[in-house]
């Protein structure tokens, strides 16, 4: 493995901005070296890398996404999710197990990570899904390989709803892992379809998705989870929150080390409000839904006052045709993973947030949550995991230019000021200027707990 030297990067790590130079030996961060460039040569690295212009940023680590593999190959793969994952910067993902078969067993799972051993670009892990009946599964799990387990406390793609309350408490007391939610009230859903029905036929706007699963859907469901949480000391992460109403459910009075109960947000309900259905439609139809803009303002707010801990994409590939069908029969989700890192630097451009937030909750924060062992940080002895970015090379994003295999995303027409130049995994250039070394691959993620 070649040692690299990047020299004249402007550094954002740990909330500050250095320029400095980078040594990469090996797979890891050798050395860190501000504002001084002159004892570089003394190094013998067999490519120096002039970031001149460019950040230098560790890569992302994505908590939430679906790869669709195995069984649901044909809208994505771990192979193609994780290239345009890399392409946008993310170098360690963990997948959800709502694929075909689910991931409900340990002998399932342990042959998705034999899948991603073979196929993925990035580092991984996957989680495990909790069901009304697999609590004999569950307390088998080694927290130190599994990132955690799903409960989906809502129905969404794949149907793996728990709704039985005896097997939820079970899985709160007895889960050796952290506990990942998808919270909407199961109840709350049915019955303003049922309205929505009545009132508007099987023809329905996809601007009634926000109403259908609503506010009131998504607080009771997230409230339960905090509810059971608290009654059993669990470490809860409650996935894509999508109101205001649910902030008030978490704390930031904790560092984040030391929280139990934590949330996550995701890029599309920080990008889009509900007032953009009228012109993309099924683009934007995601579970938990897109809501309104001072529900969107008031999840920036969150991510600044650390209410909220992390940002994923809930990266979820559906071919065209599963999702331009009318409200009913289309999908729910989306592409978001390649450009999910710039859309948040875009934001962060726009005056939302600075890139030190960004950098904190996409890189750092899972890291720290999941206790993810010596990555998510630009620090001597850590993997090397690193980003370059181009912050002045402006993109239009086009069909042509994307990378997954369903070849549509709801940022398509967007123009993006930034892009990623270099994506390195585990001190591996695997992805330079729209080119790929596909030589080596990921590993595992190890957790610290």
């Amino acid at each position: 493995m070649e040692k690299i030297a990047i020299i004249n990067a402007l550094i954002i790590n740990e909330g500050k901005r250095t320029k400095g130079t980078v040594i990469i030996n090996n797979g890891v961060i050798e050395h860190i070296i501000a504002n001084d460039t002159s004892k570089v040569s003394s190094y013998n690295a067999t490519r120096v890398i002039d970031a001149e212009g460019l950040f230098l940023i560790p890569g992302v680590i994505d908590d939430q996404v679906h790869f669709r593999e195995p069984g649901l190959t044909h809208k994505g793969d771990i192979y193609t999710e994780s290239k345009a994952g890399v392409a946008g910067g993310v170098t360690s993902f963990m997948e959800m197990p709502n694929t075909n078969p689910q991931t409900t067993t340990i002998e399932l799972l342990d042959e998705k990570f034999k899948i991603a051993s073979e196929k993925s670009l990035a580092n991984y892990s996957f989680y495990l899904g909790a069901t009304n009946d697999n609590i004999d599964e569950i307390v088998k799990l080694n927290p130190k390989k599994v990132c955690g387990i799903k409960i989906f406390m809502g129905s969404s793609t794949g149907n793996m709803l728990v709704d039985s309350r005896e097997s939820l408490d079970k899985i709160f007391k007895l889960s050796p892992t952290l506990i990942a939610t998808h919270c909407e009230d199961e109840t709350t859903i049915r019955n303003n379809i049922e309205l929505y029905k009545q009132k508007y036929g099987e023809n329905l706007d996809f601007k009634y998705h926000a109403e259908i699963r609503s506010e009131e859907a998504c607080y009771l469901s997230s409230s339960l989870a905090v509810e059971l949480a608290k009654r059993h000391g669990s470490r809860l992460h409650i996935l894509h929150l999508s109101t205001a109403k649910e902030l008030s459910l978490l704390d930031n009075k904790l560092p984040l080390k030391d929280k139990k109960i934590t949330g996550e947000v995701c890029v599309h309900h920080l990008w889009f409000n509900s007032s953009d259905y009228d012109k993309l439609g099924w683009r934007i139809k995601w579970n938990p839904s897109v809501k309104t803009e001072a529900d969107r303002l008031a999840l920036i707010d969150g991510l600044k006052n650390n209410l909220l801990d992390v940002v994923a994409t809930d990266h979820a590939p559906h071919l065209l045709e599963e999702k331009n069908n009318t409200y009913f029969k289309s999908a729910s989700g989306g592409p978001m993973v390649q450009h999910s890192l710039l859309a948040m630097f875009e934001l962060s451009r726009k005056g939302h947030f600075s890139l030190e937030t960004v950098v904190d909750k996409m890189c750092h924060a899972p890291a720290i949550l999941y206790k993810i062992e010596k990555r998510g940080f630009i620090r001597e002895g850590y993997h090397a995991d690193l980003v370059l970015v181009n912050p002045n090379s402006r993109q239009t994003i086009t069909k042509d230019s994307l990378l997954y295999k369903c070849g549509w995303s709801p940022l398509e027409g967007e123009t993006l000021s930034a892009s990623v130049q270099i994506t390195m995994v585990n001190g591996k250039i695997v992805y330079e200027n729209g080119k790929f070394d596909e030589s080596s691959k990921g590993n595992a993620l190890e957790f610290n707990v």
